[in-house]
């Protein structure tokens, strides 16, 4: 959600900001909207203030001089406002009372509308994405993101190494025969040490970023209300790539962004109680289309993900800061498990609807040859606290001010077990267990 009276007193940076994503977007039609709320106040205000002024001339103790100014008062509104309906000239209580009961509808249709404004204006703010910071990157879409940095040493194998999927099915550690046969196309099915491999990822995930980052590791529930999915801004705009359970109008979380960002809402903290720093796994249910050829096979692009997500609550102040300390938490993941990775900024043109600013963390496929985002860490500012009023005082009697909120993923395990797959896959198509995952695996080698 958008501070609507910051949009249109700055409207030109405003505008500026929302073209980094698209030259097209404009505020045109927040200023229409504006102008007439604006109308419609002013309106009601001058019908509200005629009404009081002409009923108190109907009173015994009413002059012939305020009678006058009464009339006068109701000719002039009317000539402005009412030209269909104009006031008696004289007056003549009979016929302004009967005046009055037409401006009375004419100021309740004033009213309705009013409301039917701010509405639309609500409903315009909930599907205009974040503005992007000054600082982002000018581009259209991937190709304009720019690389920052780069760790590791991609690896080439001597050998003809299999995809992800070729491989786990052989080792039999994912089944998705078996996992269409249950759920249809998109879906995974881990077995054995597949199966754990997953479950040792989220352990060395969480305990990582709970013992070592300081996170406080939460389990939220995996369903929830629809103002949670409007509050992290999935809706309204993305309702159709949504699982809607219904008749009870709830959702499956697309990440534990949405839970966990929403254990605050409609919360007012104090400055003593942030930042919060929290971190969760979960489930992640997305209806998303799949794609074809190479992007639609195994883990790649799945309707049901396994994640561990990473969530700040900040002052405003301190911010771009914390942005850079949660993409370094995710990228000590991939440096523990000794994967390859590259950090992208992201253009103004490929930036999610709610991020500010973002930084992708893209793992390097040796089998497929290209760097896989693994991980999106992103800034967006107040634009969720404004949707989901989450807000502290700066100081004890001080305004309230909104929270800037933070999230990524540390990381996304289906995606982490492709990497695992691709890079360390020996020549005998077995699998070398990452050294840090070995105290939960309880085997070296699958």
């Amino acid at each position: 959600m958008h501070d609507r009276r910051w949009i249109l007193d700055n409207l030109d940076e405003a505008t500026r900001r929302l073209k980094k994503r698209d030259q097209s977007h404009s505020f045109e039609p927040l200023v229409a909207l504006d102008k007439e709320l604006k109308a419609a106040i002013s309106t009601s205000e001058a019908a509200s203030a005629t009404l009081n002024f002409v009923s108190q001339s109907f009173q015994p103790s009413a002059t012939p001089e305020y009678r006058v100014e009464a009339v006068s008062r109701a000719v002039q509104f009317a000539a402005s406002f009412m030209p269909a309906a104009p006031a008696p000239t004289a007056f003549d209580k009979g016929a302004y009372q009967a005046w009055n009961r037409t401006l009375k509808e004419f100021s309740g249709a004033l009213v309705d509308r009013r409301k039917v404004v701010e509405q639309e204006i609500e409903s315009y703010l909930m599907r205009i994405p974040n503005l992007p910071q000054a600082s982002v990157p000018d581009g259209e879409g991937e190709a304009d993101n720019i690389e920052v940095r780069r760790w590791g040493t991609p690896v080439e194998h001597a050998f003809a190494a299999l995809e992800h999927d070729a491989l786990g099915e052989k080792r039999n550690i994912l089944d998705f025969e078996a996992a269409a046969r249950l759920s249809g196309h998109g879906f995974a099915l881990y077995r054995g040490l597949g199966a754990r491999l997953e479950r040792a990822l989220q352990a060395f995930f969480l305990d990582s970023h709970s013992d070592k980052h300081g996170y406080e590791e939460v389990l939220t529930p995996f369903i929830v209300r629809r103002e949670c999915m409007v509050g992290t801004n999935q809706l309204p705009k993305f309702e159709e790539d949504a699982y809607r359970i219904l008749p009870d109008d709830l959702f499956l979380i697309p990440t534990a962004e949405v839970s966990i960002t929403n254990i605050f809402r409609e919360q007012m903290l104090e400055a003593s109680d942030l930042p919060k720093k929290l971190c969760g796994f979960s489930p992640c249910f997305r209806r998303e289309a799949g794609s074809a050829g190479r992007e639609g096979r195994g883990l790649t692009r799945v309707h049901q993900f396994q994640k561990v997500e990473l969530v700040h609550l900040t002052a405003p102040e301190d911010s771009a800061r914390i942005h850079d300390e949660l993409v370094s938490h995710a990228e000590a993941m991939l440096q523990a498990l000794g994967l390859a990775y590259r950090v992208m900024e992201l253009c103004g043109g490929d930036l999610g609807f709610g991020a500010s600013k973002c930084y992708d963390l893209e793992v390097w496929l040796p089998v497929q040859k290209r760097w896989r985002e693994i991980s999106s860490c992103s800034n967006f500012l107040d634009f969720q606290a404004r949707r989901a009023d989450i807000r502290y005082r700066p100081e004890p009697g001080a305004k309230p001010r909104f929270v800037h909120t933070l999230n990524g993923s540390g990381l996304a395990i289906g995606r982490t077990v492709m990497a695992i797959l691709e890079v360390y896959q020996t020549a005998d198509e077995r699998i070398v267990v990452p050294e840090v995952l070995r105290r939960y695996m309880g085997v070296d080698v699958i």
